[in-house]
């Protein structure tokens, strides 16, 4: 009997290395296209060569995907096969000393200062549930959580007296991030006065619940942030992500250092944060070009 070997990679993504559910979800997806190729060729998935994969390569790029999606997906096959060998299923690596191709990686978008500060200010603060926006989107600025994260906090993850909180990120790691002041205000706002009428006698762990009581969802929180976002002038799609660049990056403008925006952003390799130091260079060229008079 042939033995499911993406099945028990998916295992080892799983209980091995922990990473989340759509991590594993995007491996597998990747995982699948070269299952596909191989089988059409009538090769095993514990028999391919390096030519094999470079055929592979070829195949992806003739299908049409761009260079960052080939990229990602040879990312995959790379974890499957030194998997593959250190498990000792296979003696050598196919993809060992294999390029990926050259990728041109687009510069995170993210908004200014002034632009932040109209979507704080859009939400109604007589509506409890202008309320609940204005704290999660405080939250989200000040601690640079992803969306998955905010809308998955619970009540006993915040603690307001110290200023910090914890959440659970990918691979299910913990972190601890400060929040300021102002996010911290907003959220004792929101406990003091809103939540109990979103909930209406019923319970929830959640910290921030809907108007059914329950918690929110990413799309959810999505639509909320760009119906404020669309209130408060802003013309680029707002996603909950570039509220994330922006704490990062407005952070290194003001001086911040890298390793510790790579602890709150919970990156685990600094290779990642370090997109956000081209950005504050590229702001700083074009803050030079427009104000200095021989430029």
């Amino acid at each position: 009997m042939t033995r499911d070997w993406l099945g028990e990679f998916e295992v080892y993504l799983r209980v091995e290395k922990r990473l989340a559910q759509n991590s594993v979800y995007s491996y597998l997806l990747d995982l699948a296209k070269l299952n596909e190729f191989m089988s059409a060729r009538d090769v095993a998935l514990t028999g391919v060569s390096r030519d094999d994969i470079l055929c592979f390569s070829k195949e992806l790029r003739a299908r049409g995907l761009s260079s960052r999606s080939v990229a990602r997906t040879l990312i995959a096959v790379r974890g499957f096969y030194r998997y593959l060998v250190k498990d000792g299923i296979m003696v050598g690596d196919p993809t060992e000393n294999l390029e990926s191709p050259p990728t041109h990686r687009h510069l995170p978008r993210f908004l200014s200062g002034h632009e932040v500060g109209r979507l704080l200010n859009a939400p109604n603060p007589g509506d409890p549930r202008g309320i609940r926006d204005r704290a999660m989107i405080e939250v989200l600025y000040a601690t640079g959580l992803r969306v998955s994260e905010l809308v998955g906090l619970k009540t006993n993850q915040l603690n307001l007296q110290l200023g910090v909180l914890a959440c659970m990120g990918k691979g299910s790691k913990e972190r601890i991030v400060p929040i300021g002041m102002e996010a911290i205000r907003c959220v004792q706002s929101y406990l003091d006065d809103s939540r109990l009428l979103l909930l209406k006698n019923r319970r929830s762990n959640y910290l921030f619940v809907s108007r059914l009581g329950s918690g929110l969802t990413r799309q959810g929180f999505w639509k909320i942030l760009r119906a404020h976002g669309r209130q408060a002038g802003i013309r680029q799609a707002l996603t909950p992500h570039m509220l994330r660049h922006s704490f990062a990056t407005h952070l290194l403008e003001n001086g911040a250092d890298l390793r510790s925006v790579q602890v709150m952003l919970g990156h685990s390799d600094i290779s990642t944060t370090q997109i956000y130091t081209h950005i504050a260079r590229e702001r700083l060229r074009q803050i030079y070009k427009k104000f200095h008079p021989r430029a």
